[in-house]
């Protein structure tokens, strides 16, 4: 199974973006999905996330400003991004967990410059 993330880019401070992640093949029994980002020379970090119970949990950086979503029929979770700054510029992986298996997509760069 992979992940397949998408939905990065350039973008000005203040602007949004809106990411996307895919399965490959049809995951059922899906306990976490999540975003997590990663900048050279730090560890990769969690943006968000949202359990099997439809519970959410924010970086405190990015609340009020990111919203994690998902769609059932697809599949597919997503990450709205809005009100972007500097800070949020990284690469933004996708994640799934599904029993004890841990699900990683490749990466979408986002870049926030003027």
């Amino acid at each position: 199974v992979q992940l397949q993330a998408s939905g990065g880019g350039l973008v000005q401070p203040g602007g949004s973006l809106r990411l996307s992640c895919v399965p490959s093949q049809r995951l059922s029994g899906i306990s976490n999905r999540a975003w997590y980002r990663q900048v050279p020379g730090r560890e990769r970090e969690l943006v968000a996330k949202m359990i099997v119970n439809g519970d959410i949990t924010y970086a405190e950086s990015v609340q009020g400003r990111f919203t994690i979503s998902r769609n059932v029929a697809t599949n597919t979770h997503y990450l709205q991004m809005n009100d972007l700054t500097v800070e949020d510029s990284g690469v933004y992986y996708c994640f799934v967990r599904r029993g004890t298996v841990n699900y990683w997509g490749q990466g979408t760069l986002v870049t926030v410059s003027s």
